[in-house]
């Protein structure tokens, strides 16, 4: 840096530079005062120092100039970011069909969550709890009567006995339940497979484990497992599959003999299975089977499960995990360094909850029955091609009939113009192309409101 005589810096003071930190030097222009245009010609004010005061003067601008526009820089938003393993990933796909809803007055039949609530004796469960002063930390695992109701529940529906001490972890949701699975039993490059299409948390956390995901595609119109491809995809270098049954998005529900297969896959590779059944009280069509209740298969599997979708309460997020001890102590050191505990109230109000009597499950599959009959007829009489959905609360269409290139676009001309939010399915594929013909809607709303979504479709929704 050119440092100045002093009898040249009388007329100049020192301040901060905005930029940079450092001392800016900034011109005290002396009376008249000088434009930088004045600057350029004779002056007696400046004498025969014109050229260097010009210099010092230009400089001073520019120096003015960037600090002026660093200020704006520094208004603005920082760039975003975000770890590696999870730059691929954008906001859900849920929330933004939510979003757009709302902003279109859109009726949702996009995101599986109920628009109706839950049964009055598991939420007077959850107060009654509450007022008792059931409020602070649980136990990491579980407050010890859930697990004793979901080593109830499972015994009856599968035949197993589990320990609730040592085989029952209780989790923020089956989301967390999947999160703790694959951070607990899964190390970085370990192979595990997916069958897309997915729900979109299993690429997220398997992506946050650092493990190698291979893909099985069920394909329309049955989804069924291409044995041959489930085949070649297994190794000695697989370490899990994960399957979900019911099946979000497709319906399918995964017949005995396809887990059978899987389990003998397993078994001849010493893989482990890890299973999300948050569905399995929603099998219209067909017995749902549980992959730890096939031979062999305990040892080696993480049954995963929520109280959500059974009891139309999504927002209290109460999941677990069933496994051996020797796959419960990876699950649970996850859970510890994740959540630790769960709502302590909500998990009381869940021992209601699982504890009702078999009348509410029949009452339930009556109803939702019904929804289902009014959304698929409505949908084939708007004019898609539906799949038949055996399980679950959503329905995969083809909207091929009414002209759109892919998935994303119908999906933004039916919430814009048409009234009505579906979700893409393109975005539970590891390729895209594979899902760009398919859209999900969900019959998890009340009769009036699939009614009304129907009748905007018939409206404006032309083939």
């Amino acid at each position: 840096m050119t440092i100045l005589p002093k009898f040249l810096l009388k007329g100049f003071r020192f301040g901060p530079m905005q930029s940079r930190g450092v001392a800016l030097r900034e011109p005290i222009i002396p009376s008249p005062p000088l434009t930088l245009s004045e600057g350029l010609k004779h002056n007696p004010h400046i004498c025969r120092l014109n050229k260097l005061w010009v210099r010092t003067i230009m400089a001073s601008a520019v120096s003015t100039a960037s600090s002026e526009q660093v200020a704006v820089k520094a208004h603005e938003p920082p760039p975003l970011q975000v770890a590696r393993r999870l730059e691929k990933f954008k906001t859900t796909i849920f929330t933004q069909m939510s979003i757009l809803a709302l902003k279109h007055g859109a009726i949702n039949l996009g995101q599986g969550f109920p628009n109706f609530d839950g049964p009055e004796f598991v939420k007077e469960a959850a107060i009654q709890a509450i007022r008792e002063g059931k409020n602070q930390y649980a136990r990491g695992y579980g407050v010890p009567e859930l697990n004793s109701a979901v080593a109830a529940r499972f015994k009856k529906d599968t035949g197993l006995t589990v320990d609730p001490e040592k085989e029952v972890t209780v989790t923020s949701g089956c989301t967390e339940a999947i999160a703790a699975t694959m951070l607990g039993l899964i190390n970085p490059g370990d192979e595990v497979i997916i069958f897309s299409p997915f729900y979109d948390s299993y690429q997220a956390t398997l992506s946050m484990s650092d493990a190698k995901i291979k893909t099985v595609t069920l394909r329309p119109p049955n989804f069924a497992v291409p044995e041959k491809e489930l085949r070649e995809v297994f190794s000695e270098n697989t370490r899990a599959i994960l399957i979900n049954t019911p099946h979000n998005p497709t319906g399918k529900m995964f017949s005995r003999n396809e887990l059978e297969l899987i389990a003998s896959l397993c078994i001849e590779n010493d893989a482990l299975a890890f299973t999300d059944e948050v569905y399995d009280k929603l099998a219209f069509e067909a017995e749902h089977i549980s992959m730890a209740s096939l031979p062999g298969m305990y040892e080696r599997t993480v049954t995963m499960n929520s109280l959500g979708k059974t009891f139309s309460l999504t927002g209290w997020k109460i999941g677990w995990a069933i496994a051996p001890p020797h796959l419960s102590w990876g699950v649970r050191q996850a859970h510890s360094y994740l959540t630790f505990a769960t709502s302590t109230p909500m998990q009381w109000a869940s021992v209601a909850a699982l504890q009702a009597p078999d009348s509410y499950y029949e009452e339930l599959l009556k109803d939702y029955r019904a929804k289902k009959k009014i959304l698929v007829d409505g949908l084939k009489t708007v004019g898609f091609k539906v799949y038949d959905s055996p399980g679950t609360y959503f329905v995969v269409v083809d909207h091929t009939p009414f002209g759109f290139d892919n998935d994303i676009a119908f999906c933004e001309y039916l919430i814009e113009k048409v009234g009505v939010v579906a979700i893409p399915t393109s975005v539970f594929y590891m390729d895209p192309n594979e899902g760009k013909n398919l859209v999900r809607f969900t019959f998890a709303k009340d009769e009036d409101t699939l009614k009304q979504a129907i009748e905007r479709m018939k409206a404006n929704l032309k083939q």
